[in-house]
C-alpha cells in the first residue's frame, strides 16, 4: 500500500483507519522484564497531521517514539508507517523518519557542516551540499557552518538538530521534548522554523507543555500507564474538558 493510501487490509489486520493514514498502530504491548511500559496503545494519523502526545512521566511516551522511530521493536502490536510495515521493513523507513530531541544527537567536535554532511551520508550516497547550505539558511546558522558545535549554545544546537533531522528530507517528523532546556526567545525561533518545514510532513511531537503542545497540533493524545486515553482531532476538543483529563490522568501517575 503506497503512502497516503487506505486500504482495507489496514482494517482487516486491526489497525484503526483515518484518511489518509500516515502512522497505524495497533495493540502496542513494550515489556520491560515485569513492567509493561505499552499496554495495547492504538490510533491512526493522516498524513499531513500534527500529534501531540501528553501523559504523566513513565506512561510509555518516548517508548511508543522509539517504536515509531524504528529504534526499538514492541513486545507485540502493529505499525504501518507511510504505508510500510515498520516491524517487517524497518530499512525501508529510516530514510523517510527524522528525530528531533531534547538531546542534540549531533558530535561537538565536528562543524555544524559536517555533522549535516556525515548524518546525509547514512542515508546512502555522497552528501547533498546544497542541501546542507539550504537548511544551514533555513536554521540561520550559515554563518557557524564551519564553527565546532561545541561552541554552540543550547538553542543553536537545537536549531541545528532541525537540519539533522530534515537532512534526508523525511515525510514523518518525531519530536521529544524539543523545548526541554530552551530559553524564551529560543522557543519563539524554534517555534518559527518548525512552521517553516511543517508543509507536507507528518508531525509527532511528545510534549510535557499543555499549553504549546495544544497550540501546535491538528491531534492531541493523552497516553498513561502505556494505553491510550483519548485521541482525538484538537477541533472537536473541548479545551476545558481535555486539561481536566489531563490533569486527572497526571495525577494517576505510573503504575
Amino acid at each position: 500500500m503506497a503512502p497516503g493510501e487506505k486500504g482495507s487490509a489496514a482494517t482487516a489486520s486491526g489497525f484503526p483507519t483515518a484518511a489518509d493514514p500516515a502512522v497505524e498502530v495497533a495493540g502496542l504491548v513494550k515489556q520491560f522484564g515485569d513492567r509493561r511500559a505499552l499496554d495495547g496503545a492504538s490510533f491512526s494519523l493522516p498524513a499531513g497531521a500534527f500529534l501531540s502526545i501528553f501523559g504523566p512521566n513513565g506512561a510509555g511516551k518516548t517508548t511508543l517514539l522509539r517504536i515509531l522511530a524504528t529504534l526499538s521493536r514492541p513486545t507485540r502490536g502493529g505499525v504501518r508507517l507511510l504505508g510500510i510495515d515498520a516491524l517487517e521493513e524497518p530499512e525501508r523507513l529510516r530514510s523517510r523518519i527524522g528525530l528531533i530531541s531534547h538531546k542534540s544527537m549531533l558530535y561537538g567536535d565536528l562543524t555544524a557542516a559536517e555533522n549535516l554532511a556525515f548524518f546525509s551520508s547514512l542515508y546512502g550516497g555522497s552528501p547533498d551540499r546544497e542541501r546542507i547550505n539550504e537548511l544551514l539558511r533555513i536554521v540561520e546558522l550559515d554563518h557557524r557552518r564551519n564553527d565546532a558545535v561545541r561552541t554552540f549554545s543550547r538553542g543553536m544546537q537545537q536549531r541545528l538538530s532541525i537540519a539533522r533531522a530534515l537532512v534526508n528530507d523525511p515525510d514523518l517528523v518525531l519530536l521529544d521534548e524539543p523545548y526541554s532546556g530552551l530559553d524564551p526567545h529560543a522557543v519563539e525561533l524554534f517555534d518559527e522554523l518548525i512552521g517553516r518545514v511543517r508543509s507536507g510532513r507528518t508531525f509527532i511531537m511528545v510534549s510535557h507543555d499543555l499549553d504549546k503542545g495544544f497550540a501546535m497540533c491538528t491531534h492531541a493524545l493523552v497516553l498513561a500507564r502505556g494505553q491510550v486515553v483519548v485521541m482525538a482531532e484538537k477541533d472537536r476538543i473541548d479545551r476545558a474538558a481535555f486539561r481536566d483529563l489531563y490533569l486527572a490522568t497526571v495525577g494517576m501517575g505510573v503504575a
